[in-house]
């Protein structure tokens, strides 16, 4: 099945990235994600065996879910990513020959940027959507707005870092249009029913603010 990423984000426009989390758990974590409405799952690189996790992920939910890899930083990764047959790849960073290979490759991808420049560069380079990360640190929610009205209307502005069910709406109001949910719907280590809880209070607040 070809996933459309445009189509996932248009439906629940939440990526949830499961760091830290081991291949004896993720199974069971992802489940519970999908069955709350989440489409797209990134394991990020310097979790515990992660291609493990991804070649099992991809093999039992690619059908019903975006599976990719998180904080993918070279080629090298990247080309075992592509052997894993997950479709998407998601790096901290803005490496545009990196965005290029992986999109030759047939791969959806959300690279992180901080600044315009590095947002605008991402996008010419073919980025699917683009995570302005860490958006915690940003002196204020209103920086998104003004990186909004000059990013194009069209692209997946999608802050990640520090948000939670409760700012989802504020972050929405002023242009995001995506984000990357870390540590407030997954920590290394919790149970699987507070991951439930938490992937049910984002999915609510999505349907709250549509």
């Amino acid at each position: 099945m070809k996933h459309s990423f445009d189509a996932l984000m248009q439906e629940f426009p939440m990526v949830a990235i499961l760091r830290g989390i081991k291949s004896d758990e993720v199974m069971e974590h992802t489940r519970v994600l999908i069955e709350a409405g989440f489409r797209m799952i990134e394991v990020p690189l310097n979790s515990p065996d992660a291609f493990t996790s991804i070649r099992m992920l991809q093999e039992a939910y690619g059908e019903q879910a975006l599976i990719g890899a998180g904080t993918v930083l070279t080629m090298a990764q990247l080309t075992e990513l592509v052997d894993t047959g997950a479709k998407l790849m998601v790096c901290p960073h803005t490496d545009v020959e990196l965005i290029k290979a992986a999109k030759v490759a047939g791969l959806y991808t959300m690279p992180g940027f901080f600044t315009a420049s590095e947002a605008f560069a991402a996008l010419h380079a073919g980025a699917d959507a683009v995570k302005l990360f860490p958006a915690e640190a940003l002196p204020s929610i209103n920086v998104v707005k003004a990186l909004g009205a000059v990013i194009p209307a069209e692209a997946w502005l999608c802050p990640v870092g520090g948000v939670t069910p409760n700012n989802v709406a504020d972050y929405l109001d002023v242009g995001a249009r995506g984000f990357g949910l870390g540590s407030g719907l997954y920590k290394k280590g919790q149970s699987v029913e507070t991951t439930k809880t938490n992937a049910e209070a984002f999915m609510a607040a999505w349907k709250a603010y549509k």
